[in-house]
């Protein structure tokens, strides 16, 4: 490649970057889209491998995003803003009990209980609440005199399912027309490299997500049946974190562990909980790792960190849709760099 022609590839790049600031409220549904066809069309291959027809496919899986969207929408998220209200409400009664508690232990070693006073802690998340709910507020009138917000919400609801729907019915034909793009002498290696990109991505998005989707299930049943008020919360706290081995599994423990024992005031719950996240550890290493992710060298957990919120610093919410890609992209071109490096003159 020469000279000119690298620059002009820079150039196109800084562009292109100029244009999603500009345009990301624009862009939005369609990463989104683009997201949740990149998620089906592994789905929609395996059905038409049963001999059903690409349109059929789509339709099945669609219905299945649908169905999921409005479980997560009628049930799931009312059934969290439950338990999220509800730890607002009850933890000046729980930093009343943890601080019974710590006095107890501080009596117990000789030192005195004015090292641990939580009425601080207790009126700075009063004010944080009332303030909260003083902007949600705002944010609800403003959104009720806006029309154009309104417009603009209910425009974007409507247009992602449309999207998704031709994005993943064309996702081969569109893979096909960028393949016949390529320059000739290139395509054989851009394609190896987009191969690579693609089985780490879908290493964390297809193989990690389901295995921290799985994990929040399995926390959040078993805390139930303990009786924790805050089971759901916590199950799905613990299993976004557990992207990160084995932190899911201490902020579970220390999060749910910390609630049993403020809300029944007994070390039975607690070990309890240490019982339900073993068992979800064990499953996890037995189980839904070797069946999901596999031998895939998926994102590491610190570049998932910090593409996500650079990203989101950079291009906003547009910016935590393309972190991902971008980062599987990046580290792909890394270690094909390193290779080069090691192999090169310079290196010997």
């Amino acid at each position: 490649m020469s000279d000119t022609n690298k620059f002009l590839l820079l150039g196109l790049l800084i562009l292109c970057g100029w244009l999603v600031m500009q345009l990301s409220s624009v862009l939005t549904p369609f990463f989104i889209a683009a997201l949740l066809a990149y998620l089906g069309d592994p789905l929609v291959d395996k059905l038409e491998k049963y001999r059903m027809s690409r349109t059929l496919a789509v339709c099945a899986v669609f219905g299945m995003f649908l169905l999921t969207a409005l479980i997560l929408l009628l049930i799931f998220i009312p059934m969290l803003s439950a338990q999220l209200v509800s730890l607002f409400e009850k933890l000046p009664n729980y930093l009343d009990r943890l601080q019974s508690s710590m006095e107890l232990i501080l009596q117990r070693v000789g030192l005195s209980s004015d090292v641990f006073n939580f009425n601080t802690v207790k009126t700075a998340l009063q004010d944080y609440w009332s303030e909260a709910g003083k902007i949600a507020t705002d944010l609800m009138g403003y959104m009720s005199r806006s029309g154009l917000a309104i417009l603009q919400w209910l425009t974007n609801l409507v247009l992602i399912p449309v999207l998704t729907f031709y994005l993943l019915r064309d996702w081969d034909d569109i893979v096909a027309k960028f393949r016949e793009l390529l320059p000739r002498n290139k395509a054989e290696k851009i394609t190896q490299i987009t191969i690579e990109c693609d089985d780490m991505l879908a290493g964390f998005l297809r193989g990690q997500l389901m295995v921290m989707l799985a994990l929040a299930i399995i926390y959040s049943i078993g805390l139930t049946f303990i009786g924790l008020d805050l089971a759901l919360l916590l199950g799905v706290i613990a299993g976004i974190v557990s992207f990160v081995p084995y932190l899911g599994l201490v902020v579970g423990i220390t999060l749910a562990g910390l609630a049993a024992y403020l809300q029944f005031q007994e070390w039975l719950p607690v070990l309890m909980v240490v019982l339900v996240f073993s068992f979800a550890q064990a499953i996890e290493g037995m189980f839904l790792t070797p069946r999901f992710v596999g031998e895939r060298i998926g994102l590491h957990p610190v570049a998932v960190i910090f593409a996500v919120m650079a990203g989101g610093t950079l291009f906003g919410f547009v910016g935590v849709l393309l972190a991902l890609p971008v980062a599987a992209v990046v580290m792909v071109l890394l270690r094909h760099g390193h290779e080069r490096y090691l192999n090169s003159h310079l290196y010997s």
